[in-house]
């Protein structure tokens, strides 16, 4: 197996997006599938490195990616140690930054063997979830997409009222990191970009107008996003495909560091349905 971690590509707002990649490398073209963090992650997180393979093993040409605006850097990926760039992260950059990861490795020549360019599969997690879902309905060359713990809608996460008005006059608002004790920034831009863009980061629209296979994976003791969040999802594209899983949390299972050779149970099963799921449709 092949595992070419921390490729530096070029994103088109001033910073790079650092990218995985890992396949069989047998020079038989393969499924691809590329997967985007959620908010407050980055693709090095949990278990997703056991992840990975498990996909690659299965004949999947996988790609993970910390979008380029997440809080980290080259030097070190892990964490947030650029709160500034944190703070100026938005809707808008992480679906231009996903649309750049797919355009590379379709162009690249060293993967032209390697990948059917025919079969692209996203999949994202929580606020990943609904990136994935967006730009699986804007880019005709997505065969399929699958969300983990996914946002079925980003304006209700916004304050309202009068924190909504301390937000903008302040500028800036911050959120803990209960695992890093951070205090990570959010800017008013962040707003002001979705009321800006407000249709195209709709993802109930989104999700009507798919008409590619479509799996949602939901864990009914998620507190971060509720499980009516995926039967919404369901309910807006009856073609697509609910799993429920009993008693499973928002992370999968997963904690930061992960330190086990094995993914968490309720990951493990995730992939394997994920995997089920794409075999079933190709």
């Amino acid at each position: 197996m092949k595992i070419q971690k921390n490729t530096i590509i070029q994103g088109k707002h001033n910073k790079p997006i650092l990218t995985d990649f890992i396949y069989k490398d047998n020079k038989q073209p393969k499924p691809i599938v590329i997967f985007c963090h959620g908010y407050k992650g980055y693709k090095d997180w949990g278990a997703w490195h056991i992840m990975a393979k498990e996909f690659a093993n299965n004949n999947f040409f996988f790609v993970k990616f910390n979008f380029s605006y997440n809080g980290g850097t080259v030097e070190n990926p892990i964490d947030f140690p650029d709160l500034e760039a944190f703070g100026n992260n938005n809707f808008s950059i992480e679906l231009d930054d996903l649309e750049t990861v797919i355009d590379y490795v379709l162009e690249n020549k060293i993967f032209q063997a390697e990948i059917n360019k025919n079969n692209i599969t996203l999949i994202g997690h929580s606020r990943g979830g609904g990136i994935a879902t967006l730009k699986a309905s804007q880019n005709t060359k997505i065969t399929a997409v699958i969300s983990w713990a996914g946002i079925s809608d980003i304006e209700s996460r916004f304050p309202k009222g009068e924190a909504l008005a301390q937000w903008k006059k302040d500028g800036i608002g911050y959120i803990e990191n209960t695992r890093t004790k951070q205090q990570m920034p959010n800017k008013y831009q962040l707003y002001e970009n979705f009321m800006a863009n407000k249709e195209k980061l709709h993802i109930q629209t989104a999700v009507t107008q798919l008409t590619i296979p479509h799996l949602i994976v939901q864990g009914t003791d998620d507190v971060v996003v509720l499980p009516q969040e995926a039967e919404n999802l369901h309910k807006w594209n009856p073609q697509s495909k609910l799993l429920l899983i009993k008693d499973m949390n928002h992370a999968l299972g997963n904690t930061q560091p992960w330190k086990e050779k094995t993914m968490p149970k309720d990951l493990e099963n995730v992939v394997k349905q994920s995997i089920l799921f794409l075999s079933n449709t190709n």
